[in-house]
């Protein structure tokens, strides 16, 4: 048995991304909380994940979901205490279930103390911890808002009475940027990070990290070393925790991604934004080349891992396909101008862009899991949780969880009115309908199969750590591809397609080879001549594992004997047939 290093755990992880505030209510006041957390581990064990991504949690005036922090020391008093977060780490590790946070250091909040002792004192050591000017800039289209739309004029740079001076933000402008060039600021983040560390968390999720490299004030130029700043977030993480990791929101071009690794000294992970949108366009489409293509755009990542989605808690971002593609994406998955956002995005959640159908939705699940990285799955999708369009901008993905059909679907006892956001009642997604006690009960449900994923992906170390190829098939709406690792192999196949599908394909199977199904009901026929035939129903998925014995070993062991455990990371590679 091969040993896995600690360093490297999140290679075959399964992470779950958890808003607190909308997660379980513990003590009926309408807001989810620590202590409510705590109370549903067990639900999260059982479901298999590794490691949960929280939202931000600290003292905020909460005008941005809590990504405007006014505190990084302490836990927002909605959401418990820190003797509660203690308690809750505790309970965590006693599952074996990890915790990484939000590092939300481009920006503060307005009211964070450090912006108003700025305000205050033009001669106060917090001034140079932010960005300041006399004049405004003029627009810079390379500095506009992330968020268009919402921002009035667009502009960066807003005017503040007190300090008699401008400051920048690229987020709303109760955000201030910080001044990320000064080291006071650095050493300010290396200690919050240090605080959260030594309390047990296994590490962060950088937020913004794409802005956090990018010169700030308008006389700046391009920094001689601009990922500097990230790497010595990494320095101080694993000089206070060796298997702490990062995770980086880098939402960049993706010849500029692989530069966000430092090779191996900067990022252990990056949200992968680019598989994401050709992900979606290809369930969209129906066809496998959306896929192919985004697998090829994506740079190596032989040093560090990309975090695979279907969604997350911000938009769907499809803004980096080509405008045809775009097109094909807004009309089948977002058709109403109401279900997209700042010209770019998708404001739903998975289950309602698949019409609820199961198929669909499992296919999808698959297809993620299969993926070459680490899966993140956000929290309602194990049980095709819907959104509520009737909430502005992104809230619409993040309404409670949905426990029971009961008032509030189990989430809290607090009056309807006091809940932090309304649960979905009603329709085909509504809690009556969609809650864990439902489906707990049903074998068949959409919750059991999606424990038989994670824990199927949790046994392929194939998929974390193997060597990745796509299998040319001559079907245009199947997705076929393998992982090699230590003498085995997983292959995975997939029909994008409402109608059935066969196909063949040589394994370079022999004698003595074992072949056998691990997820999936797909017919399948292993031939004299090495090959293999595949019959796939509508939007059928198989994964199968090979286990070279006997002579078929000896030659894969001689075969390996020069070559890199993973030759070119995620690039797409054809076998032909």
């Amino acid at each position: 048995m091969v040993s896995v290093s600690p360093e490297t755990w999140f290679k075959n992880a399964v992470v779950y991304a958890v808003d607190v505030e909308a997660f379980n209510d513990s003590d009926g006041d309408g807001v989810g909380d620590f202590q409510g957390l705590t109370q549903k581990l067990d639900y999260l064990d059982r479901l298999g994940v590794s490691a949960l991504w929280l939202l931000p949690f600290y003292p905020t005036p909460n005008r941005d979901n809590g990504y405007d922090v006014s505190d990084y020391y302490g836990v927002d008093p909605r959401l418990g205490t820190l003797g509660d977060f203690v308690e809750f780490m505790d309970e965590a590790e006693a599952r074996g279930i990890r915790v990484i946070i939000d590092l939300v250091v481009n920006h503060t909040s307005d009211q964070h103390p450090w912006f108003k002792a700025a305000q205050e004192d033009p001669d106060s050591k917090y001034r140079d911890y932010y960005v300041w000017v006399d004049e405004r800039p003029p627009p810079d289209p390379e500095r506009a808002t992330v968020f268009p739309g919402e921002v009035e004029d667009e502009r960066v740079w807003t005017y503040d009475e007190e300090a008699d001076a401008y400051y920048y933000h690229r987020f709303y402008p109760f955000q201030p940027d910080l001044n990320l060039a000064n080291p006071d600021v650095r050493a300010e983040i290396y200690r919050i990070m240090k605080f959260w560390l030594e309390l047990g968390v296994a590490g962060f999720r950088v937020d913004a990290a794409t802005l956090m490299i990018q010169p700030k004030h308008p006389d700046a130029e391009q920094l001689d070393d601009p990922h500097e700043v990230l790497r010595s977030l990494k320095r101080h993480a694993v000089a206070r925790r060796s298997d702490a990791v990062l995770l980086a929101e880098a939402d960049d071009a993706p010849g500029e991604l692989e530069s966000y690794f430092g090779d191996g000294a900067e990022m252990d992970l990056l949200m992968n934004f680019v598989l994401n949108a050709h992900l979606v366009a290809a369930l969209a489409t129906e066809r496998a080349a959306p896929l192919a293509e985004g697998l090829e755009r994506l740079p190596p990542a032989d040093v560090g891992q990309w975090m695979n989605f279907l969604r997350n808690y911000d938009e769907l971002n499809i803004g980096r396909l080509p405008k045809d593609l775009q097109d094909e994406v807004f009309e089948r998955f977002a058709p109403d101008t109401d279900m997209r956002i700042y010209g770019r995005g998708i404001r739903r959640r998975l289950a309602p862009m698949l019409d609820g159908d199961e198929r669909r939705v499992k296919l999808a699940f698959s297809l993620l899991f299969s993926m070459p990285g680490t899966p993140m799955l956000l929290y309602g999708d194990e049980i095709g949780m819907g959104e509520d369009l009737s909430l502005p901008g992104r809230t619409s993905v993040r309404t409670p969880m949905q426990w029971t059909d009961e008032e509030n679907a189990g989430f809290s006892t607090a009056s309807e009115d006091d809940l932090v956001l309304p649960v979905v009642s009603g329709g085909r997604f509504g809690h009556e309908e969609v809650n864990v006690a439902a489906q707990r009960a049903d074998a068949e449900s959409l919750l059991n199969w999606m424990e038989r994923l994670i824990a199927t992906r949790r046994e392929s170390r194939e998929i974390g750590e193997g060597s990745f190829s796509v299998i040319d098939v001559d079907h245009p709406c199947a997705f076929a591809h393998r992982y090699d690792f230590n003498g085995n192999a997983v292959v995975c196949v997939h029909n994008l397609s409402d109608g059935k599908c066969s196909l063949e394909f040589d394994l370079d199977l022999v004698q003595g080879d074992a072949l056998y199904p691990l997820l999936g009901n797909a017919d399948h026929t292993r031939h004299d001549d090495g090959s293999c035939e595949i019959t796939l129903d509508d939007y059928g998925y198989i994964w199968l594992r090979l286990h070279r014995t006997g002579a078929g070993a000896s030659r894969r062991s001689a075969s390996e004997s020069g070559q890199q455990s993973r030759p070119e990371g995620p690039r797409a590679q054809s076998e032909s047939r």
